[in-house]
């Protein structure tokens, strides 16, 4: 296992936080959930007052716009089993933010203001809302790779080659706010739904945006986090097999829950996702290079 790495010149692009090129199955990923991981407000009152400012500008633009609660990436633990990189364990530290604060931090034309001076992730990025997103490679039964064109019509990166994926969702486990997880039964429990909800909701993913069945594919492995430069975004990647051919993927998409939001599917192979990069949003640009670290990783094993 590996972290805190990058590749040649696409380091301008993305940072690879974690990098499991064996792959993580839930068993191996588990998560602490505290108030601890949230966000820390900016000392500057006037850069933490342009976060309302934002938010209510965007509204007033559109209306249809809501303010989701989202997991706040606040870093991790590892450690391995018997010593090998096979058979390592990770321990994803999560804490709550927003929609509103991630356009009011993360997409602040003045984002950089907001992050501290720190060769650690987790202490460059305390002041940012950094919602965990996600991301899958889905590859194909006849060896192709799952690639998504966003739509012009979206608020991040329109237009752009993507894989499937979007967030983990703190309501699908009952969570709206730390005081959730007070009132539950036991913060082991909702640690534990969290860590579900990682592997849950890729699939879910997956499966409204390029429309194949659940049946269809294989248990999410976790491949590793990558943060896109711009904007200290940060996304775990998980690899997934799907058993269909990519005719049928093709056939399957038109009718996709979530098809507003890309354009078009591409099933291609990896020389072909390699020329699509350089429209890609740093943070895929980073579950690429991770999926390509397993590939290695597999011939040598």
């Amino acid at each position: 296992m590996e972290k805190e790495g990058s590749n040649g010149c696409s380091s301008l692009a993305y940072r690879l936080l974690l990098s499991c090129p064996f792959g993580l199955s839930p068993p191996q990923l588990s998560v602490v959930f505290d108030e601890a991981y949230d966000r820390i407000p900016h000392s500057d009152i006037n850069l933490e007052n342009s976060i309302s400012k934002i938010w209510d500008q965007r509204v007033q633009k559109n209306a249809s716009l809501f303010n989701g609660t989202k997991f706040r990436y606040g870093g991790y633990s590892q450690k391995s089993g018997d010593g090998s990189n096979q058979e390592s364990y990770v321990c994803l530290h999560l804490g709550l933010t927003d929609y509103r604060t991630f356009m009011g931090t993360n997409l602040n034309p003045l984002w950089e203001k907001f992050l501290v001076a720190s060769e650690d992730d987790a202490t460059q990025c305390q002041r940012t809302s950094s919602p965990l997103g996600n991301g899958a490679i889905v590859e194909t039964s006849d060896k192709k790779i799952v690639v998504l064109q966003r739509s012009n019509n979206v608020g991040e990166f329109p237009g752009h080659f993507v894989f499937p994926g979007g967030h983990p969702e703190p309501q699908e486990v009952g969570i709206e706010t730390h005081k959730d997880r007070k009132d539950s039964k036991g913060f082991e429990l909702v640690n534990k739904s969290i860590s579900q909800e990682m592997f849950d909701s890729i699939i879910r993913e997956v499966v409204e945006e390029i429309g194949v069945p659940i049946s269809s594919l294989s248990d999410p492995l976790v491949i590793g986090i990558s943060r896109r430069v711009l904007n200290v975004r940060p996304a775990i990647f998980f690899f997934i097999k799907c058993s269909l051919e990519s005719k049928e993927i093709q056939q399957l998409y038109s009718n996709a829950q979530d098809g507003y939001e890309s354009t078009q599917l591409y099933t291609v192979s990896m020389v072909e996702v390699e020329q699509m990069t350089s429209k890609m949003p740093g943070c895929h640009r980073g579950g690429f290079a991770l999926y390509k670290l397993m590939v290695e990783a597999s011939k040598n094993a």
